[in-house]
């Protein structure tokens, strides 16, 4: 603990707020809430023993700041916002991106229709699910459709509409005409009554619809419709697989479990509705709280922010504040901790998911290290760098001929793509087919950015460019380093594709790396993607040129009259050949546009090769 942390805690406030804590570059590696900010921020700085993770974040830990709030409640909502701007590498970090999806009815329609949903909103419809692992939300609609007459269109149907004839889902038996009032709004209301009652876990009856469905076709020969008919028996066979024995159709609880090994952790989540196990899923997580509950805690005010909260949540620790957690949802929860009967059997279950998987995260963890970070080290013992590269870039050029020259420049950190980095050149400069002069041209104009620190991606320097190529194309990029006065801040090297040799500045003996090393991958997979990206890009380019016709650089002439014109005369060609008057005679070309056009091509002549 170094004198300005020491100090910070001697003035550390008593009243509720949020702490964030910075490594020795200023970087915020953890976020936290607090209840009382000095009891919770000391904890952290005592030397009393603390969970492995705990102490990996303190031994980085330089600095901290907080920020007080009015309550806990604002602490929380406060702490959220920090976690997803900033996304510290020890906090939780679930995606909001991915989101579950839903069945959903609103009844209040005269004659509503199911619905798939990825987000929950407060509007008094009836939502089911969440559905995922192995469940599709789409397949359990076809086998409702499929059972029970309920419209699939989208048309606003009311009490007083009817519409002028019936869809082709009528004539095949699988809807029951609302529109056009062939039921009754009760008559339609039963039906729907009916899947929802499959939806809440009833199967019985959907089950004999389509069991008498599919012998139905079958004896008709109509073999085509017995096999969808099977297919959806199948569906209803896989939700019965599901049913937890002795428990309630219409219970619906989440469970979870979290299990850590000192420095990983993982959450397992079950859904329990409608008596069944809709899915298990689970979170490799790495929170840095002293106690297992309060990771719980924070995981679930990140969970369920795009999702319904169910009645009951069964839970392996204890959790503190309870209450806050219900103030966040709006909604009273019965949280079990130690549970009995059927919900420990569920708890039981979701445990052995979650050490299951923390094992394999572990294992996948491993991997991923030794082809990033373990091979950025690596390289550096290999190449003998001056420092670790944790960002490296590589530049490729791309033209046809010479011709729409670009070049891309592909960011890696900690061995991995880092696209928000990645950045695209047009050569402006350079005639012809010349990818020496384009790859100078780009990498100038990347090392003026640098130095002037213009632009996000630009601004950060490199620990090491890799150009695809040999001995010569490296002596001639390594000039441009020199010409900066960078050579001994930014190290460079080039790998040659014939037999992957890593040739270094000032050195004729080329190093060669292990084939199918990780060291090696990485910088293939930095090479490759240099190239992939600008392929991409001078492909857009040139489609995009493909488009365009010498028409759009004439004032007055838009879209429109372009195609009017190309309709009228066929090509660029003979509109340039056509006089003013012949042009007035096309829809929408008065005199004064028509002498712009002409006088257009007299001081432009029409080039043959230049097409739309």
């Amino acid at each position: 603990m170094n004198e300005r942390i020491r100090d910070k805690l001697k003035t550390l406030t008593t009243k509720p707020g949020v702490y964030v804590m910075r490594d020795k570059d200023g970087v915020i590696i953890y976020v936290g809430k607090a209840k009382n900010l000095k009891n919770r921020v000391s904890q952290y700085f005592r030397n009393s023993p603390k969970p492995s993770k705990v102490q990996a974040m303190v031994d980085n830990v330089c600095d901290f700041d907080y920020f007080i709030t009015i309550s806990e409640m604002d602490a929380l909502a406060l702490e959220s916002n920090l976690i997803k701007k900033e996304q510290p590498f020890y906090n939780i970090l679930l995606k909001d991106g991915k989101q579950f999806p839903y069945i959903k009815i609103n009844l209040k329609e005269p004659y509503p229709k199911f619905e798939i949903v990825r987000r929950v909103k407060k509007d008094g419809a009836k939502y089911f699910g969440p559905y995922f692992a192995g469940l599709d939300p789409r397949e359990i609609l076809k086998t409702i459709n499929s059972a029970f007459k309920i419209r699939t269109c989208n048309s606003k149907i009311t009490d007083t509409s009817v519409a002028k004839r019936e869809c082709l889902n009528y004539s095949l038996g699988l809807c029951s005409a609302p529109c056009t009032k062939r039921c009754t709004r009760d008559e339609y209301r039963q039906e729907i009554d009916k899947a929802i009652n499959f939806l809440n876990g009833n199967d019985d009856e959907i089950e004999g619809i389509l069991q008498e469905k599919m012998v139905k076709a079958s004896a008709n020969e109509n073999f085509e419709n017995a096999i969808i008919m099977r297919e959806r028996l199948k569906m209803v066979a896989k939700l019965k697989e599901r049913i937890v024995a002795n428990l309630p159709k219409d219970v619906s609880k989440d469970v979870f479990a979290y299990h850590t090994n000192g420095l990983s952790g993982v959450v397992t989540n079950m859904v329990v509705r409608g008596g069944k196990i809709l899915g298990v899923i689970s979170y490799p997580c790495s929170d840095c709280e002293l106690e297992e509950g309060q990771t719980l805690f924070n995981f679930l005010s990140q969970y369920y922010q795009n999702l319904l909260v169910p009645s009951e949540i069964i839970l392996s620790h204890q959790i503190p504040s309870q209450e806050l957690l219900e103030g966040l949802w709006g909604k009273k929860v019965n949280f079990i901790c130690n549970p009995h009967g059927v919900n420990k059997t569920l708890l039981d279950m979701a445990k052995e998911n979650a050490v299951e998987h923390l094992e394999k995260h572990i294992e996948k963890s491993q991997i991923k290290y030794n082809n990033t970070i373990g091979a950025v080290k690596v390289l550096k013992e290999k190449l003998g760098l001056k420092e670790l590269p944790m960002r490296m870039e590589c530049y490729d050029i791309s033209n046809i001929s010479g011709t729409n020259k670009v070049c891309s420049m592909v960011v890696f950190k900690n061995g991995e793509p880092s696209k928000k980095d990645y950045r695209k050149f047009k050569i402006k400069t350079v005639k012809g087919a010349n990818d020496f002069a384009s790859l100078k041209e780009a990498l100038s104009r990347r090392l003026t950015r640098f130095i002037q620190q213009n632009g996000a991606s630009f601004s950060e320097k490199p620990n090491l460019i890799v150009i695809d190529g040999g001995k010569g194309q490296l002596s001639s990029t390594y000039e441009i380093l020199q010409g900066f006065g960078l050579e001994n801040k930014i190290e460079m090297i080039s790998l040659a594709k014939r037999i992957e040799e890593v040739f270094k500045p000032n050195s004729p003996i080329p190093v060669m790396l292990k084939p199918s090393s990780a060291e090696l991958k990485l910088l293939q997979r930095l090479r490759d993607e240099a190239h992939r990206f600008a392929i991409t890009y001078h492909r857009n380019i040139r489609t995009k040129k493909q488009t365009v016709s010498v028409l759009d650089n004439i004032v007055g002439v838009g879209p429109k009259k372009r195609d009017a014109l190309l309709k009228a005369f066929g090509t660029s060609e003979e509109i340039a050949k056509a006089s003013a008057q012949l042009l007035e005679s096309v829809e929408g070309i008065n005199a004064s546009l028509a002498s712009e056009i002409v006088k257009y091509f007299k001081t432009h002549p029409f080039e043959k090769g230049i097409e739309e």
